[in-house]
This record gives structure tokens, sequence and C-alpha cells, in this order.
């Protein structure tokens, strides 16, 4: 039987890079919202040799992804899951990018964890905006209720997020609360789903030149001088991160976030003076 990568937010950016270094016996789905884009990346990969499919999924919509998951596995055994689909502060107000970011992380990992079997992959792909917030900033006693309630749980989030008027400012809290419950629950995820041989954990990145980078460079512009290098992530770096991540040869990596971000949490942590 054929083995199948899913990569959603695959159409672009470091998805589509993780999409790229994917072993070539793999068929390839990558997936996100606008089918045109997809379809685009998908003769790409053709072009490079690889079966792949495009799949339109709105990952806060449970029964979407459940969907996805289904239609990967009627091509063959899902071996690989990676979430990249994720939005940010100046591409979405709070709530729904809480619900893309954190309970995307949610459904997907519960779905395709039904497809998967013994040896397989899930990879979520959280931020170094995690790491930014003071402790007592995270909400992780509202974590659980993810599973839960979620209803419950976006309460939760956008009550603690109130203390902020602004709504870019706002929303930037809530994508680093949901970027600490990305790097949380795939973690709790690798403890449960490891019982059955699937494998889970999650990658950081930093200020990447991406579209989405693009976005954000001007409110995150401190970053990059907190880099080693001083500079932004290309986008291949990042993609050959998770690929490395998602990589069978890895077997033994789990429950841990991977932080890619140049240096800049750990110089901002432990060498200010630096």
């Amino acid at each position: 039987m054929k083995t199948v990568a899913v990569i959603t937010g695959g159409g672009s950016g470091m998805g589509f890079s993780a999409a790229k270094l994917m072993p070539k016996d793999r068929i390839i789905v990558i997936s996100g919202r606008t089918l045109s884009k997809l379809e685009k990346s998908v003769n790409e990969l053709k072009a490079l040799g690889f079966e792949a499919y495009a799949y339109t999924c709105d990952t806060s919509d449970r029964q979407s992804v459940r969907e996805l998951a289904e239609y990967a596995a009627s091509l063959g055994e899902v071996k690989t899951g990676i979430n990249a689909a994720g939005v940010s502060p100046h591409m979405s107000k709070a709530e729904p990018l809480l619900r893309i970011n954190a309970l995307g992380t949610v459904y997907f990992n519960e779905e395709f964890a039904k497809v998967m079997k013994p040896g397989s992959v899930i990879v979520d792909i959280a931020s170094n905006s995690a790491y930014a917030l003071p402790g007592f900033m995270v909400p992780k006693k509202a974590f659980p209720l993810a599973d839960t309630d979620p209803d419950a749980f976006v309460r939760k989030i956008l009550g603690k997020a109130k203390i902020v008027k602004d709504d870019v400012k706002k929303s930037g809290m809530v994508y680093a609360m949901s970027k600490a419950f990305v790097i949380w629950y795939a973690k709790k995820s690798a403890i449960e789903l490891g019982k059955k041989g699937i494998r889970v954990c999650s990658v950081s990145p930093g200020l990447i030149a991406t579209d989405m980078g693009e976005k954000e460079k001007e409110d995150g512009a401190y970053l990059i001088n907190l880099t080693c290098e001083k500079r932004m992530g290309h986008v291949d770096e990042l993609g050959y991160a998770i690929a490395t991540a998602a990589d069978d040869r890895n077997g033994f990596l789990a429950a841990v976030d991977i932080l890619v971000d140049g240096g800049a949490t750990t110089h901002q942590k432990e060498f200010k003076n630096i």
C-alpha cells in the first residue's frame, strides 16, 4: 500500500517547502482554503516527480478536517501529518485566529489519529511567540477545555485578552496564547497517541520571510536584531526543519517543541546584555 503525507497550509510558505522535501515515494496531499493556489503548488510538486493532490480544508471546522483525513486515507496509509495551517494577528481578528490556530490543532491531531497506524507522525506548527508571554499570561488551566468544551475554551482565552483594547494587539496576544496552546497540545497528544505508536512533536518558527512574515515584520522587527545573525529566517530553512522533524528516522523525537528562530528567544531570555 502507498503511504501518504498530508500538509495543511501546504499551498505556500514553509508548509509547501516541507512538502517538497517529503520522500518521493509518498503521496502528497496539500490542503488550504484556496483551491487555485493549491492546484498551482500541486503542479509544481508533480513536476518534481511527486504524486500530489489538492484538497480544500478549513481547519477550524472539525468536519472539514475529518473529511480531509478520510480523503487522505482513501489514497493509502497516512504516514505523515503536518499541520502548518494558521493565521497571524494581521490576517485575522482574535476569535477566528484562535479557532484556526488552537482548535484546528485539536481537530487535526484527533481526526488524523483515527486514520493513522503505528509508525506514523504528526508535526504541529507553533511559533516562538509562544515563548514571549510571561508565564502568568499563559492560561494553561483553560487548555484542557479545548477537548471537552471548545466554546468555553475560546471564551476563557478571549477573556484573558480583554485587557488589550487595540484589535491588532489583542489578536497578537491571542496569537501568542494560541501558539502556547499548540506546544502544550502537541506534548499532550504525544503522550496519549504514543500508546498507539503515533509520534507527535511541534516546531516553533521565528520571523520567517514568507507572505505572513512580511505582514508581521513591522511589529516583529525587534526579533531580527535578537537573532544571532540579525536576519529573518528563509522559508526553505523552516521547510527543512519541519521535514526533518517528520522524518521516519527521527522516531525517538516526541513530546518536544523544536524552536527554530535563529536564537532570538534564547538571546532575549538568557543573554540580554550581549
